[in-house]
């Protein structure tokens, strides 16, 4: 699924078949769960294959690797320019980019000196499919911001993801929402969370959720659309009272919400606010203004 044998990655500083790459088994990455990464996708518009957001996912890339001390020389211009080469090696166009940061050989619980750069890319279609979702409440908490650096993204991190949904799909959901350690609600396992009521939007504010570039988008085009957006705390009881919901995520794009623990929303999709903004955001992601490099 995700590579062939003729799939290429960029793998420090080299250019080399995916079945040929090889990491050290003793690293903090495999034992621990520390490295950093990033989701990015890429789009074929009538301009070219334009990576959408490649700067803002790449500083926040930088942003992770310091927070957990992990060397990355590259700048974030460099990056993008290697995803450029990367899609073309692979003759790719939609297509999502997965860069990951992970520490050298280190068996001990503090940081060291040197790092390896992975670059890999493959077709990957929405996260969360095209269906609407239904969601549960999950019995995980996202991780206490005490705890943890839960701005930065973290490999380790994803354990709390892969609980919350496993745990949805098993108890017959499509997919968790989870709250933060105060009883807020907080986000999905690898998306941001919005609710509308009364054609104003609203999502959690930041401290306990991962700032979300695809969030961020929601912000910008929601500005342009004359659309008011609250970043607040609220409860589950109100996300039940809403008239419709969405997650966002550069692997999820937009993604239609249709319940919350059966729950259904006051509205159809199709007359949310949310629906209005998916159609935005598809619109925007092949749009010139995100052009930075082209493929030559």
């Amino acid at each position: 699924m995700y590579y062939s044998d003729d799939t290429i990655v960029y793998l420090d500083g080299k250019w080399t078949k995916a079945k040929d790459a090889s990491l050290t088994l003793y690293n903090q990455s495999l034992h621990y769960g520390n490295a950093v990464f990033e989701g990015i996708r890429s789009y074929e518009t009538e301009d070219g294959t334009l990576i959408f957001k490649a700067k803002e996912h790449y500083d926040r890339l930088h942003f992770s690797a310091q927070k957990m001390q992990i060397p990355l020389a590259l700048s974030s211009e460099t990056l993008t320019k290697l995803s450029y080469e990367l899609l073309k090696k692979n003759n790719l166009t939609n297509a999502y980019i997965r860069p990951l940061i992970y520490p050298g050989e280190n068996m001990s619980l503090v940081s060291g000196d040197d790092s390896h750069v992975l670059l890999c890319a493959w077709e990957w279609g929405r996260y969360l499919g095209d269906s609407l979702l239904r969601l549960m409440t999950s019995s995980f908490q996202r991780p206490n911001p005490k705890a943890c650096f839960v701005e930065a993204k973290v490999t380790g991190h994803y354990t709390n993801s892969i609980l919350a949904t496993t745990e949805a799909k098993q108890e017959g959901f499509d997919e968790a929402l989870l709250l933060d350690s105060n009883g807020f609600v907080a986000e999905g396992p690898g998306a941001n969370f919005f609710f509308e009521k009364d054609e104003v939007l609203y999502t959690p504010k930041l401290g306990n959720i991962l700032p979300g570039i695809t969030r961020q988008t929601i912000f910008e085009l929601a500005n342009e659309m004359g659309i008011e957006v609250r970043e607040s705390q609220f409860k589950v009881e109100d996300v039940y009272a809403a008239d419709g919901a969405f997650f966002t995520g550069t692997a999820a794009e937009v993604a239609g919400i249709e319940s919350l623990d059966g729950k259904n929303f006051g509205l159809q999709w199709s007359d949310t606010i949310g629906y209005e903004l998916s159609r935005a955001y598809n619109n925007r992601v092949q749009k010139k203004e995100y052009k930075n490099f082209e493929l030559v």
